[in-house]
């Protein structure tokens, strides 16, 4: 071996001792990383599933809290309850099914009213006017819209839409009640038009461009596409918006409580004056002394919740099967 072989052979041995350290150094440091970034997300996937079960905890507990405060009431009543319709809480006689029947009319009445007008908003502003000022201003008014409280509803019923129904069913040689069923329904109608609107507006604006660029090409007109192209495409989403709008008018309160005439008898037409589940609740809980009527009232409450988890069912049910096709 020469001198300049001697020379070089010490400074790679100490190069490469040097490098192998820095490797380790390097390695370790990179390892405790990972085991940082190891323990941070198994604390967040913890926190996340705990999150996740107190939903369910919670939910299971109003369930089985209703159903416990309920007991006087089924002892006492029975499948009579569900049947029964008359309530007179003097004679301790008490039957949901007018208020059964009162939720539900009154509740589909306003999806039917609200579905058109919604879709129009989410197709008008997700297709036609996604973006601009007047896209903005359709957007925040229909945001202020929900976020209305339902007394304030209930008060604009009272002064302004009672009078106008009024006026209506003396033309057509109704009653004039104002008050009643269909008033309470065009009020829901107004109430829950944003969240089917908001929700179908963000699902329509999802549709793929090539998807209608591709039936443009076609030769489709702007209609065309729009049935044919965003609807079906968009189909799950705007049903959604449809079923959280109906979660919303079943367990409505105040505002109905207002207009609806509060009646304990079955309507006889959409324009008699009835009551809703919510409303009575509202009405005469804090009037109920008695053990039996009030466990009534939690009862009519038990009742509410199991309607608003079977329509939900019924719902997402109809909606995975949209999906699938």
């Amino acid at each position: 071996m020469d001198n300049n072989q001697s020379n070089i052979y010490p400074q790679n041995v100490f190069a490469g001792k040097y490098l192998n350290k820095s490797l380790t150094v390097k390695a370790a440091k990179t390892a405790k990383h990972s085991n940082k970034q190891i323990r941070v997300e198994k604390v967040f996937k913890q926190a996340l599933v705990l999150i996740a079960l107190s939903m369910v905890i919670i939910v299971l507990s109003i369930f089985f809290t209703l159903v416990v405060q309920s007991l006087p009431s089924i002892k006492a009543l029975g499948w009579k309850f569900l049947g029964g319709k008359t309530w007179d809480p003097v004679n301790n006689v008490f039957g949901a099914y007018p208020f059964l029947i009162g939720t539900l009319i009154t509740s589909f009445l306003a999806l039917v009213i609200s579905v058109p007008f919604s879709f129009a908003i989410a197709i008008f502003l997700g297709e036609y006017y996604p973006k601009g000022w007047l896209s903005e201003l359709l957007k925040n008014v229909i945001e202020l819209i929900a976020a209305i409280p339902s007394v304030i509803y209930g008060f604009w019923g009272v002064f302004v839409l009672v009078p106008i129904v009024r006026d209506l069913e003396t033309k057509f040689g109704i009653l004039p009640y104002g008050i009643g069923i269909f008033t309470a329904s065009l009020i829901l109608a107004v109430m829950i038009v944003p969240y089917a609107a908001s929700l179908g507006r963000e699902v329509v604006r999802m549709v793929p461009s090539a998807l209608k660029e591709g039936a443009y090409s076609l030769g489709a007109t702007r209609f065309e596409v729009i049935k044919n192209v965003v609807v079906p495409y968009a189909k799950s989403g705007l049903f959604a918006g449809i079923l959280l709008s109906l979660g919303r008018a079943l367990g409505e309160t105040m505002a109905v409580t207002m207009v609806i005439g509060n009646s304990p008898l079955i309507p006889d037409s959409i324009f008699a004056p009835g009551h809703t589940m919510a409303s009575v609740i509202a009405n005469e809980f804090t009037e109920a002394a008695d053990t039996v009527y009030l466990s009534s009232l939690i009862e009519m409450g038990l009742l509410l919740f199991l309607v608003t988890v079977v329509i939900n069912v019924i719902g997402k049910r109809i909606i995975k099967r949209f999906t699938n096709e």
